[in-house]
């Protein structure tokens, strides 16, 4: 009578076979809890994203009531001072003092067209003034804001430039704060909030085209005819011409 023989598996081969059943396990839970998370934060950025439109609705009506208002009593509203800043770089290094080129790498203006958000201080309107014949600048509204970071809006991960593709990369970089989708960087952003340096340093320059139509006279600032300097609200048409 002849006796089966059994193969004899080498203990090497079974704790492999082991480890990755454990493996397929460990990667099954986390798809799931991946999944789970997702839908989570869907139904959070969407009443997120609501909150913020009745958060702007109500702005605008307020602003508009305010207007009404002074213009009964036969008066002028002015607008409170901006908070928020855009700036583009119009000129290149020809001829450029040490100190101007130090500032404007300060700013992150390091090509021309490229363009950066800045809060509202006294330092800040000091830098401007020194390279203001090397850039314009203007107080973007929430329009230029939102059609910016959703067009032209990159991301700073792992030292990477990365296209703002997926809210998942906002929250990767800027979850820690709260930040967990593109209208919570525009909110921040359009709003100076407590951690705008944050969301603008995750912010890469924006690398804008040549303005549609072309510039007027570079050399010049804007009031008087030209394109360097202050334009205030002016900037937004800008924005559209280079977006």
């Amino acid at each position: 009578m002849v006796e089966e023989v059994k193969a004899v598996l080498p203990e090497s081969h079974l704790k492999k076979i082991k480890r990755n059943e454990e493996w397929d396990l460990a990667k099954k839970q986390e798809l799931e809890a991946a999944k789970k998370k997702k839908l989570k934060n869907r139904k959070l950025i969407f009443n997120r994203a609501k909150q913020y439109a009745k958060e702007y609705e109500a702005q605008e009506k307020e602003l508009i009531q305010l207007k009404r208002e002074a213009k009964l009593k036969g008066g002028f509203y002015v607008d409170p001072e901006a908070k928020l800043l855009f700036i583009i770089r119009i000129r290149g290094i020809n001829a450029m003092h040490p100190r101007t080129r130090k500032i404007l790498q300060l700013l992150r203006l390091r090509q021309i067209f490229n363009g950066v958000f800045l809060k509202v201080n006294k330092a800040t309107m000091n830098m401007l003034h020194l390279v203001e014949p090397y850039v314009t600048y203007g107080y973007p509204n929430l329009k230029s804001v939102r059609e910016l970071i959703y067009k032209r809006g990159y991301g700073k991960l792992n030292k990477q430039r990365i296209a703002l593709t997926d809210n998942a990369i906002v929250e990767q970089a800027l979850g820690k704060f709260g930040i967990i989708c593109a209208e919570d960087l525009i909110h921040e952003i359009m709003t100076v909030g407590p951690h705008f340096k944050e969301a603008n340093n995750f912010l890469w320059p924006f690398k804008l085209k040549a303005p549609l139509g072309g510039l007027k006279k570079k050399r010049n600032h804007y009031v008087e005819g030209g394109d360097a300097g202050n334009r205030e609200n002016y900037i937004n048409e800008l924005i559209r011409r280079m977006n």
